[in-house]
């Protein structure tokens, strides 16, 4: 796993010692995602500069060494990721007669662009990556993403100078670059609490959609996007041609494409372990990895201290019954909070899902003992393990019948308690939850329901949903969202089941712009690799798709085939809980030990002096979640977060 970096600029009249020196430059602030070896090459006949720094996974001598030139001297490359089957077609390269230097995949993948050219290459490597490839006899740079969006890339033009890099930090670094924030960007986080691609959070920058080839030619303006694999695509195959097999037929399917993943993702020079939260999809990637292991797993988990966000106490049992090597971590909040501050230069732009804070903590434990881990991302949004895919369209059937006039007046009478006093109303309910704190979120569900209850389908309720601030232009002065997959007709699939339409959204939105860019900045912040064997390979993400939905929602559970696989290496009853995530109390720090920290960066005279965001909706929220009115934790956290990255970077 490495940092890339680069530009081109045509008509830049920088010699080649001042492109060495600003490209290097960049590629040092990306030094934690590549601290074992660093290299830069230019051609500035062309402008063409690249910069690399690499964390050695595999074939850990010189030989991997980039940036790479192929054997015949055409292409050179920058490569961040791995590809995982790169023996299997080094051997085909092989019998067609090339030679290799040396054990790396990205030698592999030069020969592979030599022998079949660029797109064809792409389409037969499996993993994860993200690479620049510079062709020197046709004077063209290609930029490649993933199918799932697993390793980030930016790009743009700032000036007359083409950037693109791992991180933003690496275009910011350039001497040219303008941090001209882009407000519609920033309309799109508050509703997200994350910034979809392709946008940015700067002007003029974007991130490389997955699946997707940029090609752009020297001395051209407009860069050419070729779709090499289409989500959108695999999830219409899957469901019109579905597996026809049975109920075993497809366990026995689903635990051979998850094993031989698990077993491709265990190849590496350097220690190895995984993430373990002794969950569904965590544990089944462990007891895949702890079967085909001949010594004992190393697993990792993070605790606390406060039984209600605390999932350690089930990975322990799930560790102990596989016969992992396991070590765990209680944290207090005062050491999660002290993460706070570090989270702008983590993450690099806005970004406000919380639990940030637990996975760079369980990341940092990792890399104390392990440079690889691997982690079970992926599950809950390929075989619809989420609440929501439950119970949404359960929901919709019961309110549906009231009209659009009678839910929003129903709506409107639920939406008249505060969380506070829907608590009172359901303290009958205690003796069922498992505490006070459950009560709490039962009122917040509450409220909630209330909003989707206006509502006017099935579709603009999973939307309502998944946004935080409902009405993001209303806080961002001269900012207006842009389309996203949610509300573009053009890019969104009619499926005839809603479901589907709810897990494609989840496949091409939350899970590569939230779910990945957290795995991926927390771990590569602290010099760790981590895999993701439900996702990086395709093959499980495409035959994912082709299981009739009774094989992931039934008898009113989600992953149902994907637990039938763990049944057979963990108990159900180590396994079967309320689903908890990864959280942290952050409504209720909001009140005590952060709001100190919160009100500085909330003052009204403040905001209004910046110039992005109105004060008055924020100042309103702050103090209903601080006089108990309302729980706005997510509303508010979304605010803080963009508040302290734009401190750290102004």
């Amino acid at each position: 796993m490495c940092g890339i970096t680069g530009f081109l600029t045509p008509s830049s009249g920088m010699t080649r010692q001042e492109m060495e020196t600003c490209v290097r430059n960049m590629a040092h602030t990306v030094i934690h995602r590549g601290p074992d070896d660093h290299g830069v090459w230019v051609d500035e006949t062309c402008g063409i500069a690249l910069g690399f720094r690499r964390l050695a996974i595999l074939d850990l001598s010189p030989g991997g060494h980039q940036p790479m030139l192929s054997a015949n001297d055409r292409y050179v490359i920058i490569f961040n990721g791995e590809i995982y089957n790169f023996a299997e077609i080094r051997q085909e390269l092989i019998d067609a007669g090339h030679h290799f230097r040396s054990r790396s995949d990205t030698e592999v993948m030069l020969a592979s662009f030599c022998e079949w050219g660029v797109e064809t290459a792409v389409r037969r490597f499996n993993g994860m990556f993200a690479f620049a490839l510079w062709d020197q006899t046709e004077k063209v740079l290609y930029l490649v993403r993933d199918r799932i969006g697993i390793k980030p890339l930016y790009y743009g033009w700032n000036k007359n100078t083409f950037l693109f890099g791992s991180e933003l930090k690496a275009l910011r670094a350039h001497p040219e670059f303008e941090a001209e924030v882009n407000r519609d960007a920033l309309a799109l986080y508050l509703r997200y609490s994350y910034i979809p691609a392709p946008y940015s959070i700067y002007q003029g920058i974007f991130k490389l959609l997955p699946g997707t080839i940029l090609v752009l030619k020297s001395g051209e303006q407009t860069p050419v996007f070729v779709t090499y694999w289409s989500a959108r695509e695999v999830a219409e195959h899957g469901i019109s041609e579905p597996f026809h097999g049975d109920e075993i037929e497809a366990r026995q399917e689903l635990d051979r494409i998850l094993r031989e993943s698990v077993r491709l993702r265990m190849i590496a020079d350097v220690p190895l372990g995984a993430f373990l939260s002794g969950g569904v999809d965590s544990s089944t990637v462990v007891a895949l990895m702890q079967v085909q292991s001949i010594i004992p797993v190393k697993t990792f988990t993070i605790g606390f201290h406060e039984s209600d966000y605390d999932e350690a106490r089930f990975a322990r049992k799930v560790a102990a019954h596989l016969g992992t090597d396991h070590t765990e971590l209680y944290v207090t909040p005062k050491e999660a909070m002290e993460v706070i501050p570090y989270l702008p230069q983590i993450y690099d732009e806005p970004f406000a899902d919380s639990s940030q804070i637990p996975t760079f903590l369980v990341s940092r434990l990792a890399r104390r003992h392990v440079t690889v881990s691997l982690s079970g991302d992926g599950g809950d949004e390929l075989f619809a393990g989420y609440v929501r895919h439950l119970w949404s369209k359960r929901i919709w059937r019961y309110i549906s019948w009231l009209g659009i006039g009678g839910r929003q007046a129903v709506g409107w009478l639920v939406g008249r308690f505060t969380p506070a006093q829907w608590a009172n109303l359901l303290k009958y309910l205690q003796q069922a939850l498992p505490s006070t704190y459950r009560q709490s979120l039962l009122a917040d569900k509450v409220q909630k329901f209330a909003n989707i209850l206006r509502a006017k389908d099935e579709r603009e309720m999973y939307l309502i949903e998944a946004s935080h601030w409902k009405q993001p232009q209303q806080v961002v002065l001269r900012g207006a969202e842009p389309l996203t997959p949610f509300t573009d007709p053009v890019q969104s699939p009619m499926f005839d089941d809603v479901l589907f339409w709810m897990m494609y959204m989840d496949l091409v939105t939350y899970l590569p712009d939230d779910i990945l860019v957290k795995l991926d900045r927390a771990s590569m912040n602290v010099s760790l690799e981590a895999r993701v064997p439900l996702l990086d390979d395709h093959r499980v993400v495409e035959f994912a798709w082709s299981l009739p939905i009774n094989f992931k929602l039934r008898n009113g559970q989600g992953k149902w085939l994907l637990r039938q696989v763990l049944y057979q290496y963990v108990p159900a009853e180590l396994i079967e809980r309320p689903k908890m995530g990864f959280a942290l109390p952050i409504d209720g720090w909001l009140k005590h030990e952060l709001r100190d920290w919160a009100e500085a960066l909330l003052g009204e005279t403040r905001l209004r002096r910046e110039g992005f965001l109105n004060p008055i909706p924020i100042r309103q929220k702050w103090q209903e979640h601080l006089s108990g009115k309302a729980n706005w934790q997510y509303d508010i956290w979304s605010i803080l977060l963009f508040e302290s990255w734009l401190e750290y970077y102004s």
